[in-house]
């Protein structure tokens, strides 16, 4: 009937009785008796025809008496301004899903507790002017995290062997968080095209949030965020692990580097599980605001579990770790006696790290303490937001609503700003002197030659802390000094030994020279082995001597008045009977003995002399 088009009337009838305005649950209105009058009577005729009778439920008596179109005012009218308002429910039916937000079952959607629904892309709590103001902001944030992030990993592979355990773990960070910059800002690009479906009005349905995997580019998207979201996190951890390595059990880089398979195993391997466990899951959600997919905005099972937990868990153990770390380097500092230079690197060591925990601490603080904040709120922000459209999608609005509220855009502007920043510390500790002259030497297109490499490094070198703080606690200082050895008597022991090897032997000592050599040589090897508390040797060996004269006592032999003179005491030692002296020397095996001989020895003996005149020059 309503196809032949019988009556202009039929048709609004026809909804009005059987899908009437409902404006509040519980409350309906039926259509006017006229209107019923006046469908049946232009259409009894041709019903009559085909012999089709007028139904029973459509008898027009039962309607009531008035005469207005449909629908009435009184019908858009609350229920305490309706003259004739039926009895209203009294009790709370909860959220039901409008029919614009409706969505194939088989997506696996899901929204305020009521699957097949999804929230409206539309945002929820901001107008679309501040819509558009926090995504160019978001936008303007992403570039520059990019840019820092992006400039220490091209710092780091300009050299490669600069960036060492314990710190390679802040190149990994930056490589993830400049991934993280990535997404938001193509995020920004995009708008809403990824995190949104398209609306479908022949459908009635409008534009909804994306969720699941369904939505190629924004799983895409998410996979890529989450990751290394969460990698970062861990690479973080790691670093403050590499620390304690080196400051509390004074592990060395190459001991720290062997486990870097270890490292990048739970860097990648944990963020791997966790994305992967969540596409399983279907909890992927686009973000109206950022323009990304992520998990956690509407589903707050998701948010405690995989952003509070893991998140939560990765501040505790780092800085456990980072304070162990500190307190280890900062009783290094207290207890070995180092040189004022190291001393002095040592402490700002110690700063940079502070400040570089702290600098990646407090984003991630407010991080943590955002998603807290709309994990405790989002009930309340939800339940205000039914209220306000419950009349314009005509669903149940809620019953007695003790408190209502709304988000303020700045908290979520933080929360996405702190992010992002969390990844520019890393230029913190990429920034030095070597740094810029790396950059020089790399734009100005020249290969930098071995000599100027080693000095430049001698130079701006960061101290090798690893090594250090591999020192034993009561282990003497040896500082190095410009002029000859300074360990006791090694000085005079090695130009003693020297002359012997340059005076020549006659024919009628040769012999007998070779046998009382390799007898001193033995002897004096158990004599060498015998220290005093000062650190001096009390029997130097001609071992021992031997292996200073080939590390440290050559440049100093090669002073021209320092070997003029030790030649002519070396000659007028040999002289005088050297050989029998040091073979006494090294049967005694101590440097008193030695001076004790040349005392009671002849006198114009030129041992005495020598060994004055040697210690004096030292």
């Amino acid at each position: 009937m309503v196809n032949l088009q019988c009556s202009p009337e039929l048709r609004m009838f026809l909804c009005a009785l059987y899908a009437p305005v409902c404006t509040e649950y519980g409350r309906m209105t039926l259509p006017c008796r006229r209107l019923c009058l006046q469908a049946k009577s232009d259409c009894y005729k041709l019903m009559d025809m085909f012999g089709v009778s007028w139904p029973q439920e459509m008898d027009c008596n039962r309607f009531p008496d008035c005469d207005a179109p449909y629908p009435r005012p009184v019908d858009l009218l609350s229920g305490s301004d309706a003259t004739d308002s039926p009895v209203s429910v009294q009790r709370d039916y909860g959220f039901w899903c409008p029919r614009e937000l409706k969505m194939d079952p088989d997506l696996g959607y899901s929204f305020m507790g009521v699957r097949d629904c999804s929230p409206p892309c539309s945002n929820m709590y901001f107008t679309r002017e501040e819509l558009t103001f926090a995504r160019y902001f978001i936008g303007v944030v992403s570039i520059v995290c990019l840019s820092a992030t992006l400039f220490t990993f091209l710092t780091f592979l300009i050299d490669v062997s600069r960036f060492r355990y314990p710190e390679r773990p802040i190149i990994f960070y930056a490589v993830c968080y400049m991934m993280v910059s990535l997404v938001f800002f193509l995020g920004f690009l995009l708008e809403d095209k990824v995190s949104c479906n398209a609306a479908s009005p022949g459908r009635f349905r409008a534009s909804t949030v994306t969720q699941g995997s369904h939505n190629k580019a924004c799983t895409l998207l998410f996979m890529v965020l989450y990751f290394f979201t969460m990698a970062g996190s861990v690479w973080w951890v790691i670093l403050t692990i590499t620390w304690f390595l080196a400051a509390v059990p004074k592990w060395g880089s190459e001991a720290i580097e062997k486990k870097a398979l270890l490292f990048h195993a739970c860097a990648w391997g944990i963020p791997g599980v966790l994305t992967v466990t969540l596409l399983a899951m279907n909890k992927i959600e686009g973000d109206s605001v950022s323009g990304v997919c992520f998990v956690g905005l509407y589903n707050l099972t998701a948010l405690r579990w995989f952003l509070l937990a893991p998140l939560g868990l990765d501040v505790v153990v780092g800085v456990a770790l980072l304070l162990a770390g500190i307190a280890a380097l900062n009783r290094v500092r207290i207890e070995i006696p180092l040189e004022k230079e190291n001393q002095e690197k040592l402490v700002k060591f110690m700063i940079r790290i502070a400040v570089f925990s702290v600098l990646y601490l407090v984003p991630l603080l407010a991080v943590l303490g955002c998603f807290l904040y709309e994990n405790s709120h989002r009930a309340i922000w939800e339940t205000t937001w039914v209220q306000e459209k419950c009349r314009e999608y005509h669903i149940p609005c809620p019953y007695q609503v003790e408190r209502t509220s709304r988000p303020d855009l700045a908290l979520f502007l933080t929360k996405y700003v702190m992010m992002l920043i969390v990844g520019i510390p890393s230029v913190f500790w990429v920034g030095s002197k070597k740094t810029c002259f790396e950059w020089a030497s790399f734009f100005h297109g020249k290969r930098r030659k071995d000599g100027m490499v080693n000095e430049s490094r001698q130079v701006l070198q960061e101290p090798d802390f690893a090594r250090l703080l591999l020192r034993d606690p009561n282990a003497p200082i040896v500082r190095k000094s410009c002029g000859t050895s300074t360990q006791g008597t090694s000085t005079h022991a090695s130009s003693t030994h020297l002359a012997m090897l340059d005076e020549p032997p006659s024919a009628s000592t040769s012999r007998a020279g070779s046998v009382r050599s390799a007898r001193s040589k033995m002897s004096s090897y158990h004599g060498s082995l015998r220290r005093s508390r000062d650190d001096r040797y009390t029997a130097p060996s001609f071992r021992a001597a031997d292996d200073r004269l080939l590390y440290g006592s050559m440049p100093r032999l090669n002073d021209q008045p320092s070997r003029h003179c030790s030649t002519n005491r070396l000659d007028g030692l040999s002289r005088h009977g050297s050989t029998q002296r040091l073979e006494s020397q090294s049967r005694h095996s101590s440097a008193r003995d030695l001076t004790g001989t040349a005392a009671h020895g002849v006198p114009g003996n030129g041992i005495h002399r020598v060994l004055e005149e040697d210690g004096t020059t030292a």
